[in-house]
């Protein structure tokens, strides 16, 4: 499928959760019998060896930095598994503190993590999630991320209600005052166990509803950053590396990769990323698209980043494609946060 054939798939979708549809599918209905035979084949290897206690990374991190009289930024975590860590063994180890521990050293300030992400999630699921995180409007978070999008793949959550509830999270937060970092779903279809047929299908799934995701971030006025290949190309050369014990939640490693590639545009996000960097690079193909192109290139691309840019254009919304430099999180793995 060309970049212009995604942008008007994921252009209809979005367009489809605006306005109330919800018969737009990710798959072919020709498909769906032999698609759910191989679900349930690859079920019955996947998830055996996952911790099923989430390590409790909420805490204050950084706490040894000066704070000159501010106080601490707030960082939440939003959505299922991915942003709650599960499947590594320590708190260090989850995006959220890793984030935390990266965020505190670029701002020289201590940052408090709060976590709502829930294993198992879906995208219907973040009403519940923001109701929770805005609930005492004296502690709105300075930045929420938000990780979601492989449940409702797993589940046939029609990509329209998807995108609906996940647009509708990023504006009420929007309207609260905290600043929003959407990584969108990954791409499912390099899942050891799942086999073909199922895994095309999968991978394209993922593709569609990750565009479609990141035109109805943009549009309530988040940023998104391209999780795809980061269970793609690199987790399909190093799975032993990269994912878990269960071949399905990433490791400590396949964490920290998606950190780091999250971590600039959280940064930048709160106005911390270097004035430089802001601008877009011709050489490394970043520039202003109409938001549908951008979010079909970044789809396939991890570590891309989408966000608003101009008001309108000739075809529509317009948004800045970024393709930033993954850095370190830390040279050393994150200290365990105050009083936790």
């Amino acid at each position: 499928m060309t970049s212009m054939s995604r942008a008007r798939v994921a252009r209809r979708i979005a367009t489809g959760a605006a306005y109330g549809g919800g018969g737009i599918g990710l798959a072919g209905a020709a498909a769906v019998g032999l698609l759910l035979a191989e679900v349930q084949l690859a079920r019955r290897r996947v998830g055996i060896g996952t911790p099923r206690r989430v390590p409790n990374a909420q805490g204050l991190y950084g706490d040894a930095l000066p704070a000159a009289g501010d106080p601490p930024l707030r960082l939440m975590m939003l959505g299922d598994s991915t942003a709650a860590g599960q499947g590594v063994h320590r708190a260090g180890q989850t995006p959220g503190a890793l984030l935390a521990s990266g965020l505190a050293a670029v701002a020289e300030r201590p940052v408090e993590l709060g976590s709502v992400a829930a294993p198992g999630a879906c995208s219907d699921d973040l009403d519940r999630q923001v109701a929770l995180v805005l609930g005492d409007p004296d502690r709105v978070p300075d930045i929420c991320v938000i990780m979601i999008g492989a449940n409702d793949v797993t589940h046939r959550m029609p990509a329209t209600r998807s995108v609906r509830y996940l647009s509708g999270a990023v504006r009420r937060l929007r309207t609260a005052g905290s600043e929003v970092v959407v990584g969108t779903c990954p791409d499912l279809g390099t899942i050891e166990p799942v086999r073909q047929p199922l895994r095309w299908l999968a991978r394209r799934a993922s593709r569609q509803l990750a565009a479609a995701q990141t035109i109805g971030v943009v549009e309530q006025g988040g940023r998104t950053v391209s999780l795809g290949d980061l269970l793609g190309p690199e987790f399909a050369k190093n799975p032993r590396e990269l994912f878990g014990p269960d071949n399905y939640h990433p490791s400590a490693e396949g964490y920290a990769t998606a950190a780091m590639a999250v971590l600039p545009s959280v940064c930048a996000a709160l106005g911390l990323w270097p004035a430089e960097e802001e601008r877009p690079d011709a050489l490394r193909r970043e520039g202003f698209l109409p938001v549908a192109r951008a979010a079909a290139e970044a789809a396939s691309e991890a570590g891309t980043e989408v966000a608003a840019a101009m008001p309108s254009g000739p075809r529509g919304p317009w948004a800045l494609l970024k393709r930033r430099r993954r850095r370190r999180v830390a040279e050393a793995e994150p200290t365990s946060p105050s009083g936790v």
